[in-house]
């Protein structure tokens, strides 16, 4: 099996995944990491949209599977098989930020204890990393912004890569609010 990211957005295909989708006659993805490869999808490659995670072990080893972003972050890199690397949600927005990525700590709340993931932002701060934070569509970020020390900064980065990109800045004393669901946080001195 191959699991292969897409990308955070269009356009951030790169050849290697574009590759290995071109050549596969079965494939897996969310509807939104299917949209992402559609134009190197095979004509007659069995596409199916993921209905069950958990059953996605059990593919044979001929099987694709797209993951958003990178598999390995926060994505289907657990999975057996081959990860293909994608360009993540973390590389854009950071560089969209441009704060260096050996200053990253990554904490993902999406689909996880959000008190847990509050918590351990505000101590990756305190140490001076900067926090790239992935969230999912119920976070509440003004939580995360009353942790935090009122200078702090906070990036609210939505739809990275997509026409609609906003990245909004605040402080955790005026912390920015997210106006969809698809968006990371980042967190920190930058």
């Amino acid at each position: 099996m191959k699991i292969v990211g897409v990308g955070c957005g269009p356009g951030m295909l790169t050849v290697e995944a574009a590759t290995a989708i071109a050549g596969a006659s079965l494939l897996y993805g969310s509807t939104r990491a299917i949209e992402l490869a559609r134009d190197v999808i095979p004509m007659g490659c069995e596409t199916h949209v993921i209905a069950d995670y958990r059953s996605l072990r059990s593919l044979p080893d001929h099987a694709v599977v797209l993951s958003t972003g990178d598999p390995m972050l926060a994505g289907l890199g657990y999975l057996p098989g081959e990860v293909i690397p994608g360009i993540s949600s973390l590389q854009v927005a950071f560089a969209r930020l441009k704060v260096p990525l050996a200053r990253a700590a990554v904490i993902s709340a999406h689909g996880k204890d959000h008190a847990r993931a509050v918590a351990g932002a505000r101590e990756e701060v305190v140490r001076g990393k900067v926090v790239f934070l992935v969230a999912d569509p119920v976070f509440d970020v003004g939580a995360l912004a009353a942790a935090l020390p009122p200078g702090t900064r906070i990036a609210v980065c939505e739809d990275l890569g997509y026409q609609e990109e906003r990245i909004a800045l605040g402080t955790a004393a005026q912390p920015p609010v997210p106006r969809g669901d698809l968006y990371v946080v980042v967190v920190g001195e930058f």
